[in-house]
């Protein structure tokens, strides 16, 4: 009898919170991804990360016309993600901006540093999200990704 053993699944980790749509934003959502790459042990670029976070919030508490907005941070075994929720139905676009204007190119950074990057439709408005792939580990490292919340099997 032969008897094969269930495939592992992807580890998953979610953090989500509502942040008042105000200054304070973008730094709590900054706070929360540097505590997330942290606590889950992510081999991704936290300053990367928080740059790219601040970007994303920072566009949705401008055109937001609610008094919040969602943060989701999840992982995968190679990806952290970050989406944000608000409650405009205006879906960003990428801005044709001169390399010295002084608003405008945050989208722009945050396709040119992301692994990918959208936004999507949402019941109560839209959602922006970006992707970054985990850096390579030392040698010997054989996951890219976090480590397990706990030991398979248990």
């Amino acid at each position: 009898m032969n008897t094969v053993a269930p495939s592992r699944p992807a580890q998953l980790h979610l953090r989500r919170l509502r942040l008042a749509a105000g200054p304070a934003a973008p730094a709590e959502a900054r706070r929360q991804v540097r505590a997330a790459i942290r606590a889950w042990g992510l081999r991704a670029d936290p300053d990367t990360a928080m740059l790219l976070t601040s970007e994303v919030v920072t566009n949705a508490i401008e055109h937001e016309p609610g008094r919040t907005v969602t943060l989701a941070i999840t992982c995968t075994d190679d990806r952290l993600r970050v989406d944000v929720h608000d409650t405009s139905r205006l879906l960003p676009v990428l801005a044709d901006c001169p390399a010295d204007a002084e608003a405008g190119r945050g989208l722009l950074l945050v396709a040119a540093l992301s692994a990918e990057w959208g936004s999507y439709r949402t019941p109560a408005g839209k959602a922006v999200y970006f992707t970054l792939a985990f850096q390579p580990g030392p040698a010997g490292w054989e996951r890219s990704g976090p480590r397990p919340a706990r030991a398979w099997g248990r």
